[in-house]
């Protein structure tokens, strides 16, 4: 139990790690008010509607409706491996909740009995015959 337990702790501990380190985008497809596309790690899909001008010969200029929003989450890119500048208050609690933790999951269900170790004395006579008495 105690090892179950120490190995979904470690895991968590461990995903807790990754999602605090890891960067990423959000990118987002409007066309008018309507959000069309969400993507994260890459670019979102377009509905078609883009306008795309490759002939310069025209002065009309059109309105594009469609519109990208953007949104990046950075990652910590800090880590403190190292407690070397740990006061002494933040020593006694790290001490103590290691402590607390290792004793926690002890097993005190077990039944002590102090008399498996020791051998039982040797039989010389039947004391219980010696001891009989007989009513007749």
């Amino acid at each position: 139990m105690k090892k179950f337990l120490f190995k979904i702790l470690s895991f968590c501990m461990a995903l807790l790690v990754l999602l605090s380190t890891i960067s990423f985008t959000i990118d987002m497809h409007y066309c008018g008010d309507t959000l069309v596309d969400v993507a994260i790690f890459h670019k979102a899909k377009s509905c078609g509607m883009d306008m795309e001008h490759t002939n310069t010969d025209y002065s009309v200029i059109n309105k594009n409706c469609c519109s990208e929003k953007q949104i990046t989450v950075k990652g910590q890119d800090e880590l403190n491996t190292s407690f070397d500048n740990l006061t002494l208050h933040q020593q006694q609690f790290v001490a103590l909740f290691v402590y607390t933790y290792v004793n926690l999951f002890e097993d005190n269900n077990e039944n002590v009995t102090s008399f498996r170790s020791y051998r039982p004395p040797l039989v010389i006579k039947q004391i219980y015959k010696l001891d009989e008495t007989y009513l007749i």
